[in-house]
């Protein structure tokens, strides 16, 4: 059988793990601050706190290690 476990990331898969969520979070607050000159701003804010959330949230499933 194969000894590679899922649940535990290591090397560059956490590394991997670690960038995207910068990057989530980075470009959401990128949207949110209107760095892309969107012409509604009720969307850009929105669309700016999803990509936040989703960056902590795979923040938190990266620190629990169910990913």
């Amino acid at each position: 059988m194969d000894n590679y476990s899922n649940n535990q990331p290591k090397g560059m898969r956490l590394a991997f793990g670690i960038f995207m969520v910068l990057v989530y979070v980075a470009v959401g607050i990128l949207f949110i601050v209107d760095v892309f000159n969107i012409d509604n701003p009720t969307v850009s804010i929105v669309v700016g706190a999803l990509l936040c959330a989703y960056g902590v949230f795979r923040g938190y499933r990266l620190y629990v290690g169910s990913n």
